[in-house]
């Protein structure tokens, strides 16, 4: 059999695309990750198919979009009978090591049939056969806020500065360790067998807090300013709105704004440093050119943009839809280095894995290979799709359970609502224009080469006719070819 090259996933939690320096964010450090396009891509128009953790995971392992097997809840994780790329990748040889987030099996199912290893970044035990391994922050951190930030809100997410020595045995890091550690055994060994090694971190999802370096690293005064508060816009989505009132953020300042905006970037930095150390190990050992490494995110977070934190379950705004997406290929695949403007989705990433490793996945799916676009091709898809929501009375898509202390309240209470606040919603952009359909209230619709921070909703704007209606049906067809899969199985009669 010919070499099969190696494949390494390197995963960010709640990661927005501008973020990183070389996506010309001004205050952002990252330079492993921008050296990724000195023999790699990097893709400026990446979406995520669904802006929180568990439906976008469900996806981008599996190449199927939210709706189509009804992910659309943080509660509802994959059945067993459901494919997944990493069962897939470990029945076509590949030796598959799956370190840290879960968010697509049920706690109380073992990891057997997916991985020959799994590591919960609680420990360093390998945890593949247990079961009701539920997730596990690690110790709590001590953290400090600078003098101006210590009347902060509950609500905004922000903690400050870390405990350096306490942070060093918290989830992320307990994960790279595990790496390194997979790796320098794996040199050891000396064998042919290709690994599958998914590495999903917690960073920077919130709480935003980092220990120093990272957390004084990032110049406040070079934080790009944020997009408008939602109150001053129009057209908005309601569930924005309802979010905006109950985080109660409306009389912070904007040095408040910036200071947690930076913290951020510092979390992206020290992300962007751990993916270092797991690169110079790749080099460290050889097995830098026979292996293909993927770094990408979830989906992303606001970050102070129209005034609130966190993320949404159905709003598609870049913020928390465009996500980084960086493909270094092995060296057996054509690359051109540097940015790419092509459309891609998450849900290409399983025919992309299949594609490198030789393969065609056995289970219908509706992702296409990047690789023609990492090899320079200027043209991968006409439209990427995200979405989210509910019908009204889908009490189990409400994810309630969270009190006034919790800081999730703002969103989890607003969605248990019956209101339009969180009800059913898709997102298709083509070009230069985002077309977002809403099944209670008003549709939006953004022209992002003359709006590019989504201020404006041209909805009802004359001269944009023609492209809503394209993008109208677009959507029809999207929903048309991808509704749902017939089973692969015949059941008696």
């Amino acid at each position: 059999m010919e070499k099969r090259p190696n494949i390494l996933l390197f995963v960010a939690d709640q990661m927005r695309c501008d973020s990183l320096s070389h996506m010309g964010n001004p205050a952002a450090k990252t330079p492993n990750l921008d050296a990724v396009l000195e023999d790699g891509v990097s893709f400026a128009n990446a979406y995520c198919q669904n802006p929180v953790c568990v439906p976008s995971r469900c996806s981008f392992l599996t190449g199927r979009y939210p709706h189509t097997t009804g992910h659309r809840t943080m509660h509802f994780l994959q059945e067993p009978q459901e494919p997944n790329i990493l069962r897939a990748m470990k029945e076509q040889g590949y030796e598959v090591i799956w370190i840290g987030r879960n968010d697509v099996i049920p706690a109380n199912r073992a990891k057997t049939d997916y991985c020959d290893e799994f590591y919960s970044g609680s420990d360093f035990e390998n945890h593949r056969d247990d079961v009701d391994m539920k997730f596990s922050p690690g110790p709590r951190v001590g953290t400090q806020m600078p003098d101006f930030m210590e009347k902060d809100n509950y609500y905004s997410f922000y903690v400050g500065k870390m405990d350096a020595e306490q942070a060093k045995s918290t989830f992320d890091w307990n994960c790279v360790k595990s790496a390194l550690d997979y790796l320098d055994r794996k040199k050891q060994r000396e064998d042919d067998k290709p690994f599958f090694l998914y590495i999903t971190l917690s960073f920077p999802h919130p709480p935003y807090g980092c220990e120093e370096p990272w957390f004084g690293s990032i110049d406040r005064d070079k934080v790009p300013p944020r997009r408008a508060d939602v109150e001053k816009l129009s057209g908005k989505p309601s569930m924005l709105s309802g979010i905006r009132s109950k985080q109660n953020l409306m009389n912070w300042s904007e040095k408040q704004f910036r200071e947690l905006r930076a913290v951020y970037l510092g979390m992206v930095e020290r992300f962007d440093y751990q993916f270092g150390m797991v690169r110079d190990k790749l080099k460290e050992h050889g097995f830098y050119e026979d292996t293909s490494i993927f770094v990408f995110s979830d989906h992303g977070d606001y970050t102070g943009d129209y005034g609130i934190t966190e993320k949404v379950q159905n709003c598609f705004e870049d913020p928390i839809s465009n996500v980084p997406l960086l493909i270094k290929p092995a060296a057996m695949f054509p690359v051109k280095p540097g940015k790419t403007q092509v459309l891609a989705e998450l849900v290409d990433l399983p025919a992309t894995w299949a594609d490198m490793a030789g393969f065609q996945l056995d289970y219908t799916q509706f992702g296409k290979s990047l690789l023609g676009a990492v090899a320079g091709s200027p043209v991968h898809k006409d439209a990427v799709f995200c979405e989210g929501g509910r019908i009204h009375g889908e009490v189990q898509a409400m994810e309630g359970g969270h009190g006034p202390k919790s800081p999730y309240w703002p969103r989890l209470s607003t969605q248990s609502q019956e209101g339009p606040e969180h009800t059913k919603a898709a997102m298709v952009r083509m070009g230069q224009y985002k077309y977002v359909m809403r099944l209670y209230e008003s549709d939006e619709f953004y022209d992002l080469e003359q709006d590019p921070m989504e201020l404006v909703n041209r909805i009802d704007e004359p001269g944009y006719e023609m492209q809503i209606q394209d993008m109208r049906m677009r959507l029809l067809r999207f929903y048309m070819e991808t509704g749902d899969v017939v089973p692969d199985r015949k059941d008696p009669r």
